[in-house]
């Protein structure tokens, strides 16, 4: 850690090899996700101890909803088990504030309800800004802020000319966070998943082979020098 030189304000996170992981050792995909929540555990940890302040998670997109029905009921169900349980004891303990963006609201069941609630019981918290992206695609996020912009403006609540990037970020899920100075995905992919579209336009990109549930404190601590030996410029020279 001595020589981590500058710590990621945001991290964004692509969650990914939980399946595969399972898969490998002859076992059911769900329990690779159930391993995988385990990383995050870790990961939300490993995040504290550096002194990072934003850490967003990809955790369920809305293209997973193809995936085989069985997998996708037992996705749901650990989400609103841990919700209601290990998210709500680590939030108050370690003073976390948790917000979920995407299309939560249409998530089935009591998970809305468990979403709105502990959002609103962590609202106080600001040691570390833990982001779940649930029900999420980052095109459907920005079709979602053109509709609500042009909305107001047939309303007359702003004008033509006063559109720019400033306001139109602010109609997005993320209006109230910072955009990712990292990206990191794991399981060798480089794809980014219809994952925060706008927001990591001047984001750093890393990927690693590890597989998510096999993410470890040595994985971020690896990424986050190579973060450090880069030089953001954002299109100067």
């Amino acid at each position: 850690m001595t020589s981590i030189t500058d710590v990621p304000k945001h991290i964004a996170i692509i969650m990914d090899g939980n399946g595969r992981w399972a898969v490998k050792k002859g076992l059911p995909r769900r329990y690779g996700h159930s391993r995988g929540v385990k990383s995050v555990r870790r990961t939300i940890d490993y995040c504290l101890e550096l002194g990072v302040e934003y850490l967003t998670l990809y955790t369920f997109s809305t293209e997973n909803w193809k995936r085989p029905k069985k997998e996708v009921d037992a996705l749901m169900k650990l989400l609103e088990e841990k919700i209601d349980n290990d998210l709500t004891r680590l939030t108050e303990e370690k003073n976390i504030r948790m917000r979920v963006i995407g299309n939560w609201k249409a998530l089935p069941g009591e998970l809305p309800h468990k979403i709105e609630k502990i959002m609103h019981n962590t609202e106080g918290f600001n040691r570390l800004n833990l982001t779940l992206a649930i029900n999420y695609g980052a095109r459907e996020e920005i079709v979602s802020a053109v509709i609500r912009v042009a909305s107001d403006f047939k309303s007359d609540k702003i004008k033509l000319a006063a559109l720019n990037e400033s306001l139109l970020s602010s109609y997005l899920y993320t209006f109230d966070l910072p955009d990712p100075d990292f990206l990191i995905r794991t399981a060798g992919e480089y794809r980014v998943s219809n994952y925060l579209l706008w927001q990591i336009a001047y984001a750093e990109l890393y990927t690693t082979t590890r597989l998510w549930p096999d993410f470890r404190k040595s994985d971020l601590i690896r990424a986050i020098k190579s973060y450090n030996k880069r030089r953001r410029k954002y299109g100067s020279l």
